[in-house]
């Protein structure tokens, strides 16, 4: 059987480690920016998350879902979170490591498959920072539902989504756009889907706004913000123009 999380996981870290944006750690002036109170992070590709999205960082346990590459994980420490980020990418997890060493900071780092049980116990986090990265998972509700277990009553769970237009096209850059590719996208059952090199171009799913948004809600969630963000990485004008990805907040109730 196919382990395609195994194949993400190396195509991830050939990415970061060949400068992929989404792998580059911050720098040591964005570091002392924190210090003095002066941070943003993203879920999705350009909108910062809104302050007041998040529970107060001193003291409380985070949990990087996905979130490595040493981008949000070291401003979270900064600010007095107690961190721990999960990842399967071997090279995003190295660079946890390099900033937390450069800064001065502890942090758990875990190297974890999201398709399996999380290795955290019931009620173990405050917060969930979870950037877009579903789309390398067949199973979201999955996802969810380890989320609810793992977080506190009271917790709070921060995700990147995408709405899945993407995975209309064939060319993102074509003009005009064709939309070709029926939905959803799930190369394991529809093998015309698979990359001709998975290892580099990794292998990828869609998934409904059923499963992103109504699988919070079925795991136990009650969503309480939300916003949509747009595709930069496109020369297509038309498809900049179209929102690609929601990003929602969650709460376990108490």
């Amino acid at each position: 059987m196919l382990n395609y999380t195994e194949i993400n996981s190396k195509a991830i870290s050939g990415w970061a480690e060949g400068g992929w944006v989404w792998g580059t750690p911050v720098s040591p002036e964005v570091c002392e920016g924190v210090r003095r109170g002066e941070w943003n992070v993203v879920l999705t590709p350009t909108r910062p998350v809104p302050k007041d999205w998040f529970l107060p960082f001193k003291g409380a346990r985070v949990l990087g879902l996905a979130s490595g590459g040493g981008q949000q994980m070291p401003v979270f420490a900064l600010l007095g979170g107690s961190c721990t980020v999960m990842d399967y990418s071997d090279a995003q997890l190295e660079s946890e490591r390099l900033v937390a060493g450069r800064e001065g900071y502890d942090i758990e780092v875990v190297k974890g498959d999201m398709t399996k049980v999380f290795p955290f116990a019931d009620g173990s986090f405050d917060m969930i920072f979870h950037p877009v990265s579903n789309c390398y998972v067949e199973d979201v509700y999955h996802i969810w539902r380890e989320c609810f277990r793992v977080l506190r009553p009271g917790g709070v769970l921060l995700s990147g989504l995408g709405n899945e237009i993407l995975y209309l096209v064939d060319d993102e850059n074509a003009t005009p756009l064709t939309i070709s590719n029926p939905l959803p996208w799930n190369p394991l059952i529809n093998p015309a889907q698979m990359p001709k090199n998975p290892e580099q171009d990794s292998i990828q799913f869609s998934h409904s706004f059923d499963e992103q948004i109504g699988g919070q809600l079925k795991a136990g969630f009650v969503i309480t913000a939300a916003f949509e963000d747009y595709c930069t990485d496109v020369q297509n004008e038309a498809l900049k123009t179209i929102p690609a990805f929601w990003a929602t907040r969650a709460v376990k109730p108490n």
